[in-house]
């Protein structure tokens, strides 16, 4: 009794249940169901940033108003960064593509240079997004809190090209912080706590002197009109709002507050571009090995290199989550 054998080929299908489905080695495959299920997870985090910004649209920070900064130079520029990092990370896939192909080819040493490429703009990638989070925390012009929560901002109007427009400044432009002290810890007025806050830079009625002093200073809230920007008070409103209504003075942004608008927009920056931060640096930590695995010719005697092109589809994938990413805070 004689059995025979069919195999995949002649039945016409591409895999019939054996080791290498699809054609792909177990560890790809893997790596793709990795994949599949981290993208599941950024979409998750990046529908729950779509549908708040959607519900607090007219309150929303704008992005060119926020990331404006560039190292070693001061002034209004912006995105020009962020476009920056941006550009080094796609060119670090660029180079992460041509590592692939020399191994393909077996060529050890253009591996090697392409993968130390590839770890030098994923490592750029990550100082600068550790700046851009410095930046954004410590703030620049400072603004201030109402009692409802609402974020109030000063600004001039100035004469560019003939056209008027509204120009930030800075609370410690036109304030000048008070002598404040802190009552004294003692158990007979009642003071058990150990635990508090650091005290404002400047107390409100410091911010209401300096903005009736200061005819030119007008306050900006946070809602944004009809014409995509924010509405700009009057000056007896301006007064009006800060001496009612101001509750304290806030710098930068934190997971509690934020200058730049809704304390929410903060709390989704931090976490999913930190989330991603992550799974660049931990991309970088890998590279790093793979480089090294490279460098001492262990995939050159296995003739195979296929764990660079592993390493390379979460590169990859990292650098196509970050296209939305910059596309969902930056862009839209």
């Amino acid at each position: 009794m004689s059995t025979t054998v069919i195999t995949a080929e002649a039945e016409g299908k591409t895999w019939s249940g054996g080791n290498e489905p699809l054609r792909a080695s177990y560890g790809k495959m893997m790596m793709w169901f990795f994949i599949l299920s981290d993208a599941l997870t950024f979409s998750g985090f990046l529908a729950a940033y779509g549908f708040s910004r959607f519900k607090f649209i007219e309150e929303w920070p704008i992005a060119d108003e926020v990331f404006t900064h560039v190292p070693f130079f001061h002034g209004n520029y912006p995105m020009i960064y962020v476009a920056f990092m941006t550009f080094i990370l796609i060119m670090s896939s660029v180079t992460m593509v041509l590592a692939v192909d020399a191994g393909h080819h077996l060529k050890q040493q253009k591996v090697a240079v392409y993968m130390f490429l590839t770890i030098i703009g994923g490592a750029i990638f990550v100082g600068s997004q550790g700046w851009e989070w410095a930046t954004f925390i410590k703030g620049d012009y400072g603004a201030v809190q109402t009692k409802g929560g609402n974020i109030l901002q000063f600004g001039e109007y100035v004469t560019v090209d003939g056209e008027q427009k509204f120009k930030r400044v800075a609370i410690a432009d036109f304030v000048t912080a008070s002598a404040t002290e802190r009552t004294k810890h003692e158990r007979k007025n009642g003071l058990w706590f150990t635990d508090e806050g650091t005290l404002p830079e400047y107390q409100m009625k410091d911010v209401v002197k300096g903005l009736e002093a200061n005819s030119n200073i007008l306050v900006r809230n946070q809602i944004i009109d009809k014409e995509g920007k924010k509405t700009v008070l009057t000056r007896e409103a301006s007064i009006e709002a800060i001496k009612n209504n101001g509750k304290r003075t806030v710098h930068g942004a934190n997971l509690e507050m934020n200058e730049y608008g809704s304390p929410l927009f903060a709390d989704f920056f931090f976490f999913i571009t930190g989330f991603h931060g992550f799974h660049v640096f931990s991309g970088v930590v890998i590279n790093i090995i793979i480089f090294f695995n490279v460098i001492l010719g262990t995939y050159e005697r296995r003739k195979n290199y296929e764990m660079v092109e592993k390493v390379g589809l979460y590169w990859h994938f990292v650098d196509l989550v970050w296209v939305f990413v910059f596309t969902f805070f930056y862009l839209v």
